[in-house]
């Protein structure tokens, strides 16, 4: 016979011939002294085998409905949640354009300084067209 063990303190202890139900870390003894969740629900999972269900149709309408209701909820909530962290970011974008426009206000120049100084205006560019070209695109 061959015994296969998680870790060699387990093969130590079976080599010293201890009982496992009476070391206080092993499962045996947890599940003997009521330690252990022999009774949660979670256990009866894995014994449940492929066996066809019978459904009341009643439960089964319930059951849909309340899924639409939560699903209902659970959108609400999400879009509350969002509204109220975008609540005050209008504020602070304005706050950061005002700050940035304090910073940078040396780059712009008041309509005013525009109209004294014309060297801070582009030059504008003058071309002259002749009238052939003109007749030539309006047929086109």
């Amino acid at each position: 016979m061959i015994f296969r063990f998680c870790r060699s303190k387990c093969h130590k202890n079976f080599k010293m011939k201890r009982n496992p139900r009476k070391v206080k870390w092993t499962k045996a003894y947890r599940r003997l002294h009521g330690k252990d969740m022999t009774q949660d629900s979670t256990f009866e999972f894995e014994r449940k085998r492929n066996r066809p269900e019978r459904y009341d149709r009643n439960v089964a309408e319930n059951t849909l409905k309340a899924i639409k209701k939560i699903d209902k909820i659970r959108v609400t909530r999400e879009a509350r949640h969002h509204s109220m962290r975008m609540k005050g970011r209008k504020a602070i974008e304005q706050q950061a354009a005002a700050k940035e426009l304090e910073q940078s206000i040396h780059l712009v120049k008041a309509p005013a300084a525009l109209q004294e100084d014309p060297s801070l205006t582009l030059p504008k560019i003058r071309v002259k067209v002749s009238q052939s070209q003109t007749e030539d695109r309006m047929e086109e």
